[in-house]
């Protein structure tokens, strides 16, 4: 498997890998279990990826503890939305998340303690109260089973999908001006103007497939995406250079670690929601 993967080019790998991927997050969105479950992984993997980074820096972030808060954050807000439960349970997080300075407590061997407690935080609000919101997104027209749009977040991942690869090609062939040099030598203006065009044509074009939402918030959102998502992958390129690495990990061939696959999505998701829950008619 290594020996195959070592003949093909970075272009095929990326092609391979974004295929079985899409086809498996689109196989299990159209189920709001199977959702919850790919998610739910989805999540956990990234968050995890996300301490293991911290620590090769020489933090000691609480990665399992963290981990768990994130998980049972994301949970519980599926469930709140899937069952119409009170929004009050939303006050064990609070509680949960105490229990991250008790730990730290008795940790004699971390000589900054106060740090850590704060990366392992960030761990939490970086990745997994997006991956929350999701949860929101996805039930916006109400609680409960018949209320699950797939529509939202199936028709959110083709436009992020969009928006990388309009960036890729136009990048490669038209790319010229600097985008952010500081934090990412290869991105260019030409690159994201050319993902934001076909994330909105594929936004539009949707909105006759996806029709829980009209096509100008099709539109929006395509707009949100193609810049928060930007954003997005900025931001994670700076966390990348903050500890001077290339990628976040190897588990995604072509595309790096999860961080790296899904560092648009972070980002995205707040303003999504937002959009939606704030213009609810």
């Amino acid at each position: 498997m290594n020996e195959l993967l070592a003949k093909m080019t970075e272009l095929q790998k990326r092609v391979i890998a974004a295929s079985l991927g899409a086809l498996l997050i689109v196989g299990c969105t159209l189920n709001p279990w199977t959702y919850f479950a790919i998610y739910f992984g989805i999540c956990c993997l990234t968050q995890l990826e996300f301490y293991k980074l911290l620590g090769l820096d020489g933090n000691l972030p609480l990665r399992i503890f963290g981990t768990i808060n994130g998980l049972f954050i994301f949970s519980l807000s599926f469930f709140i939305e899937m069952f119409d439960l009170p929004t009050k349970y939303y006050f064990f997080c609070a509680v949960s998340l105490t229990g991250i300075y008790f730990i730290k407590l008795y940790v004699k061997k971390d000589l900054k303690p106060f740090a850590n407690i704060a990366f392992t935080f960030l761990g939490i609000i970086y990745v997994a109260l997006p991956f929350s919101l999701l949860n929101i997104s996805v039930f916006f027209k109400g609680s409960g089973a018949a209320n699950y749009s797939w529509h939202v977040i199936l028709g959110t991942m083709f436009i992020l999908w969009a928006t990388d690869t309009g960036a890729y090609f136009s990048g490669k062939a038209f790319g010229r001006r600097k985008l952010f040099l500081r934090i990412s030598p290869k991105k260019t203006w030409e690159g994201s103007i050319g993902g934001g065009l076909f994330a909105l044509c594929i936004g539009v074009g949707f909105s006759y497939l996806f029709t829980d939402l009209p096509m100008w918030k099709w539109a929006c959102i395509s707009v949100i995406v193609a810049i928060a998502g930007t954003y997005g992958d900025l931001v994670e390129s700076l966390f990348k250079r903050s500890i001077n690495i290339k990628d976040s990990g190897g588990s995604i061939p072509g595309h790096g670690g999860f961080l790296d696959r899904f560092d648009s999505l972070l980002l995205s998701a707040p303003f999504i929601t937002a959009f939606l829950k704030l213009l609810e008619v």
